[in-house]
């Protein structure tokens, strides 16, 4: 089903140790808008979604799993040569104790990725929706790490995902519209 390149979908560069903005980027890797939420929703509601707008949910979910690469790849590098202290004042020392220097599926405020940040309710047109809503959620999310970020490396790999978030949530509305131009069509027995 998927062909796998050993290369980032955009390169990710970091200017220089950072578990303080390493931090606020878990919240992209395990959080409830984050890209594994999403690559999971897209990959699951799939199933349920019309023929015409499968392939969408398929190769929007895929890319997610390409965005959080890009993701854990940021925080690996920017927490790789911190010390345990560096990692305490960051507000990372729970982390540390618990995972070490691995990545681990939590937002940045600690708690745990669950199941139930997957919405999927067998309406298209619903879970379409919720799909746009999660990119949104994803694009601000984004737009408020590079606020925060001093790091022009990390800032020009967020862009581009922001950017993604975009135009992934162009493309669910387009399938929106597709599906409602179905829904209304008159059927002729």
């Amino acid at each position: 089903m998927w062909y796998y390149e050993k290369k980032l979908q955009y390169p990710v560069k970091v200017s220089q140790c950072n578990p303080r903005l390493a931090k606020y980027l878990i919240e992209q890797y395990g959080g409830a808008d984050g890209e594994l939420s999403a690559a999971l929703r897209y990959l699951n509601q799939r199933y349920t979604i019309p023929d015409k707008v499968v392939g969408l949910l398929n190769d929007i979910g895929t890319e997610e799993f390409a965005h959080l690469e890009m993701i854990a790849t940021m925080i690996y590098k920017l927490t790789k040569d911190a010390t345990p202290e560096q990692l305490v004042e960051a507000g990372m020392g729970a982390h540390f104790v618990n995972h070490d220097h691995a990545l681990f599926y939590h937002n940045a405020a600690g708690a745990p990725w669950t199941a139930t940040y997957i919405q999927a309710k067998g309406d298209p047109i619903a879970d379409l929706y919720e799909d746009i809503a999660a990119e949104e959620k994803a694009r601000a999310t984004y737009q408020w790490i590079i606020d925060v970020s001093d790091d022009p490396f990390i800032n020009d790999s967020l862009k581009f995902l922001r950017e993604r978030e975009i135009v992934h949530s162009q493309r669910f509305h387009e399938a929106v519209e597709i599906l409602k131009e179905e829904r209304d069509r008159k059927k002729v027995f």
